[in-house]
């Protein structure tokens, strides 16, 4: 059975992809190897990147000033929005689309797909979202975190890289995520934006324990544990893949969600995302990278000083303007002449691959 568009995997990018296409009247046939498994991670977005057509009951939580902490405290002038998992997961539903539960062996062009029962399916168009695979070489991002039950409403905190987690000043550095989950249930996160290794979940979970006893912050049971490990780089930007694979995935911040759902219509309709503005965004968004990877650990919060004493539309162009590129251009180079002299050595020499070992 042939069908207008044959998605590759099922996770937020490939489900998002299905229904969308499926609600714009494809017939769509949708690949995963588990296509009822129930996603555990926590997403969250800047709530002015997300689509309109996303149902509003996906958002657990909505903080309208999230704080964040370098050597210093700021207050972030966007919304940021917690969703529900499981509510957005149910409402991306897949009526109306043919699901397979099988797993994708390899994708040829024009239109076929491989798959490991020996079937091969043709259709107009095939999407790849089946995210990106870990390798040595990749930088990633990890993560370990506990829901707790608490009352206190304590403030939601996007970022705060306070070294009082234990660790030493020439340590790959991890800052806490503090964020409502919805009904009284707080994520108290330790979080590795970038390494290459990056920090172990395991290393990461005695960083936070330490952290919230110098806090004296106390609970009672921990409702769940949440482990986090994704590469931020290999993505390519192409159209026959869509998110993370497809290079929707920030490398610099990790953040990929917004991106994908704001993107889906327009691949759904087989449209482009790639114009020549949003490639070079995504080859500055590397140098961004580069950059977090190559600075000092004790510089790291003077680096996050400066990005988010920015005014709010350099700041905006760089996390989301993926395809502004004046925007990310002027934003990045703001930031290159606030930082101290020689911390622009060092993103200059990133910028052009050169990236030190300071472990």
């Amino acid at each position: 059975m042939s069908a207008d568009l044959i998605v590759c995997g099922l996770g937020p990018a490939g489900r998002a992809l299905a229904h969308r296409a499926a609600r714009l009247g494809l017939a769509v046939t949708a690949i995963d190897p588990h296509p009822g498994r129930r996603w555990q991670a926590t997403y969250a977005a800047w709530a002015d990147d997300l689509p309109d057509w996303l149902a509003p009951q996906v958002v657990a939580a909505t903080v309208p000033h999230p704080r964040a902490r370098g050597t210093r405290w700021f207050t972030l002038p966007r919304a940021y929005d917690v969703f529900d998992t499981a509510a957005l997961q149910d409402s991306l539903d897949l009526s109306g689309v043919r699901v397979l539960a099988d797993r994708v062996t390899g994708i040829e062009r024009p239109g076929r797909v491989l798959l490991a029962s020996g079937t091969t399916l043709t259709g107009g168009r095939v999407v790849d979202a089946r995210g990106l695979a870990r390798a040595p070489r990749r930088a990633e991002q990890t993560a370990y975190g506990i829901v707790v039950h608490d009352d206190g409403d304590p403030p939601a905190v996007f970022m705060d890289w306070c070294r009082d987690n234990g660790a030493t000043a020439d340590e790959i550095p991890s800052f806490l995520y503090t964020i409502p989950l919805g009904g009284g249930r707080i994520l108290y996160e330790e979080t590795c934006l970038a390494g290459r290794p990056a920090l172990s979940p395991e290393h990461l979970r005695r960083r936070l324990a330490y952290r919230l006893r110098c806090r004296g912050i106390e609970f009672g049971t921990v409702e769940a544990v949440e482990r986090v490990r994704f590469p931020l780089e290999g993505g390519r930007p192409r159209d026959n893949a869509f998110g993370a694979a497809g290079a929707l995935l920030h490398p610099a911040t990790g953040y990929s969600l917004a991106a994908t759902l704001s993107a889906a219509d327009s691949v759904a309709r087989g449209r482009s995302l790639w114009s020549p503005s949003a490639r070079l965004v995504h080859i500055l968004r590397t140098a961004g990278l580069r950059a977090l990877l190559a600075l000092p650990p004790h510089e790291i919060p003077v680096f996050f000083d400066t990005f988010f004493a920015l005014p709010p539309a350099r700041q905006r162009a760089y996390l989301s303007g993926r395809s502004d590129l004046r925007g990310t251009v002027v934003a990045m180079s703001a930031l290159f002449r606030e930082l101290p002299w020689p911390l622009r050595r060092v993103l200059a020499s990133a910028a052009a691959g050169a990236i030190p070992d300071h472990r």
